[in-house]
């Protein structure tokens, strides 16, 4: 996988601004934003409230706002975090 540096180009998709969802917005902000950007500030928001699972730390801890965008689970894994918080963007 190449660097930032690398000259690997982003994909445009992934810089286009989307519309987090009333419950996303809740975690991430109301503004249309890049993708990449939602990413990262979920992962802040995981990793500043500590809901990585300790014994397992692909999977994800849903707090009270993080549930609604988890579709109502209390853990989902890395991989289906991505699945469920793209069904919240448009």
């Amino acid at each position: 996988m190449a660097g930032k540096s690398g000259g690997k180009k982003v994909s445009p998709a992934l810089m286009k601004p989307v519309q987090p969802s009333e419950d996303l917005a809740k975690v991430v902000g109301s503004d249309p934003i890049p993708r990449s950007e939602v990413t990262k500030k979920l992962w802040e928001y995981i990793k500043g409230k500590n809901l990585q699972d300790p014994a397992n730390k692909r999977m994800i801890n849903a707090d009270d706002l993080l549930k609604p965008v988890f579709g109502g689970r209390e853990q989902v894994s890395m991989f289906e975090m991505t699945k469920l918080v793209n069904q919240h963007l448009s």
